[in-house]
C-alpha cells in the first residue's frame, strides 16, 4: 500500500498508508492529519483541503483541472504547487508522496 507524508506548516509530519484509489483527501481525514479540514467532504466544492504538492512530486501528481483551479482561488497563499487534495487519486506510482499543508485553510 503507499504511503503520503504530510508535512505541516511547523514542520511536524506525520505518515500514513494510502489505499490505491483513495484521494489525499479521504486518506488525511481517515487518519485525522491536522490542516486538513475537507467541509464539500470532496466533492471539490471548497478550499479546506487545500495542500503544496512538495516539488519532487509535482510532475507525478499532475497539474489541477480548470474546474479545482477555481476553487483554489478561494484558498489562502496559493502557490504554483497548490492542489485540492480531494483532487489528488493514490496510485501506486506515488508510493512515498509528500504534501504539505498551509497554516491555515481558505
Amino acid at each position: 500500500m503507499p504511503s503520503i507524508t504530510f508535512v505541516s506548516f511547523d514542520g511536524a509530519t506525520r505518515t500514513v498508508q494510502a489505499p490505491v484509489g483513495a484521494t489525499a483527501m479521504e486518506v488525511a481525514v481517515r487518519n485525522s492529519v491536522p490542516g486538513i479540514d475537507a467541509d464539500c467532504g470532496g466533492a471539490c466544492a471548497c478550499a479546506t483541503c487545500h495542500v503544496y504538492v512538495d516539488e519532487a512530486w509535482r510532475t507525478a501528481v499532475g497539474e489541477p483541472t480548470s474546474m479545482e483551479e477555481d476553487m483554489l482561488d478561494f484558498a489562502s497563499d496559493v502557490r504554483p504547487t497548490s492542489r485540492l487534495s480531494c483532487q489528488i487519486k493514490i496510485t501506486e506510482s506515488l508510493d512515498g508522496l509528500v504534501l504539505h499543508t498551509p497554516e491555515r485553510q481558505g
